[in-house]
């Protein structure tokens, strides 16, 4: 039945040179090649799929992506282009060798891959779309010709805008990291920024170093005095301010203090523990060299009494400008019968002369009291003898037990602002919107897309083998007979031309 069913599935190709007779193939022979070939197709398309991967994969590790993280900064005046200090904020900062040394350090890798990591790593401001669309009709106006034309002008150089958030994008195909390296490094990187911006524009640290690095011992006593007096002062004039901008109370979770706390820690530690070490100094005379103190007394009576005098200057100055000043004048309007009432109100510029007013009345007050200090200083050590070693002993303890306790309250500043500025001043300041990543699944999922056109021409090529290969087998085994007897034909027609020619040579 199956050979009736391909007589009329045969093909025959004519062939008129010999004999009438043809080649024939049948859709059932093409079929059993097709099975006879396929467990080969499958294995050269298995293998060609391999290839494909292979060279996907080795292109993807040869060429590659860079990678990106998403950053942006809220603070006041980041919109005109200042940091938190009021300076030209620059966003290389983010990849600043102290940045990359710690997240070098905090990774455990060689600091010698800093310059690498800093040189490939750059920044695209991102600006919104409302922007962008403000600057594309002043375009759009200024070219039109109209005759708002120059206004048009006007508003576009006036019109600026500094980004607030920024693409990072870290271009390690010249390195020799792989993508989970990269990974790690960028985002430890952009997370050290974070602390590194706290410390920056935050607590300055500087100011709790500079107290601590100075070594009271050196000073004679009452010299160590005004030493830890300064000190006392400049950390209430920071801790004071701190309190002014915190608007919520802010209070540590580690040390338990707000700043109005730790302001009336400085205070009392200034105004029990050192008067009374001063006092003490005073009514013994407890001094290392009287002559030298003498003098350095008479010192500072007379660059307090310049100080002073500076102040009262100040002062006058300032009245006079609050007495002249010219408060803003306001129009009410109470009707429709044109009689408006009027009124004065006080400016910012008149309130930030009345608080000048108050800051140079204190600071005069204090000056002046310097100096009445130092000048009954200066009587005592005429007319006192010189303290003894017992007592120079006590006074070095109060001192040495007065310098822990400063020291402790600057650990205790640091540890409160820092957190303040962490948890609220700073808390949106600086965010990482969107951290860099190049998961395995990820990776693996670039390469599958990379190696489907490859893989497709790679299979197209092998099926295209494959069915060429059953067709010619096909048609080889369906007219073998016919390709035999062409042959023996082709011989005997040689064997009869190489027998005319070998007679063509005997009659010769």
């Amino acid at each position: 039945m199956e050979n009736k069913d391909e007589r009329y599935l045969n093909i025959t190709l004519k062939n008129d040179e010999d004999d009438k007779s043809g080649l024939s193939l049948s859709f059932a022979s093409i079929i059993r090649n097709l099975k006879r070939f396929f467990v080969i197709w499958v294995v050269a398309a298995i293998v060609s799929g391999l290839i494909s991967f292979i060279y996907s994969t080795i292109s993807y590790n040869t060429n590659k992506e860079p990678l990106t993280a998403l950053i942006s900064f809220t603070y006041p005046g980041v919109e005109k282009g200042h940091d938190p200090a009021g300076n030209t904020f620059d966003v290389n900062s983010v990849k600043s060798p102290v940045v990359i040394e710690a997240a070098l350090s905090k990774l455990g890798r060689p600091l010698g891959e800093l310059e690498s990591i800093r040189q490939n790593i750059t920044f695209e401001g991102i600006i919104p779309s409302d922007v962008i669309d403000r600057m594309s009709a002043y375009k759009s106006i200024y070219e039109s010709g109209s005759g708002s034309a120059l206004s048009a002008a006007e508003s576009m150089l006036e019109t600026s805008y500094y980004p607030t958030q920024y693409k990072v994008i870290f271009d390690y195909s010249s390195t020799n990291f792989d993508s989970s390296e990269a990974v790690q490094i960028l985002n430890t990187t952009l997370e050290c920024y974070r602390y590194n911006f706290i410390e920056k524009y935050g607590y300055n640290k500087a100011l709790g170093n500079a107290a601590t690095a100075i070594d009271y011992k050196e000073y004679d006593y009452a010299e160590a005095v005004d030493v830890f007096s300064s000190t006392l002062d400049t950390l209430k004039t920071y801790v004071n301010q701190m309190a002014k901008d915190d608007s919520i109370r802010f209070r540590s979770n580690t040390t338990g203090y707000t700043f109005t706390d730790l302001s009336e820690a400085l205070e009392t530690i200034q105004s029990i523990d050192l008067d009374v070490i001063s006092s003490y100094i005073n009514v013994n005379n407890v001094t290392k060299d009287k002559e030298a103190l003498s003098t350095y007394y008479k010192y500072r009576i007379n660059a307090l009494q310049r100080t002073k005098n500076v102040y009262e200057e100040q002062l006058s100055v300032i009245s006079d400008s609050i007495d002249n000043y010219q408060k803003d004048t306001v129009v009410m309007m109470t009707g429709t019968d044109g009689n408006n009432a009027t009124m004065t109100q006080s400016s910012q510029e008149y309130d930030n002369l009345i608080n000048k007013r108050i800051d140079t009345q204190t600071a005069l007050s204090s000056t002046k009291q310097k100096i009445k200090y130092y000048q009954d200083r200066t009587d005592a050590i005429k007319d006192k003898p010189a303290a003894t070693s017992a007592q120079m002993e006590k006074v070095d303890e109060d001192l040495t037990a007065l310098n822990e306790k400063i020291n402790k309250i600057i650990d205790d500043i640091n540890v409160t602002a820092n957190e303040y500025y962490e948890s609220v001043a700073f808390k949106n300041a600086y965010n990482i919107l969107v951290p860099a990543s190049s998961s395995v699944t990820g990776a693996i999922s670039d390469v599958l897309k990379n190696t489907i056109l490859p893989f497709a021409i790679f299979e197209a090529i092998v099926f295209v083998i494959y069915i060429s290969a059953a067709f010619i087998r096909a048609l080889i085994t369906e007219n073998r007979s016919h390709f035999n007897g062409t042959e023996v034909k082709k011989i005997k027609s040689n064997e009869a031309s190489d027998e005319k020619s070998n007679n063509k040579e005997s009659k010769k």
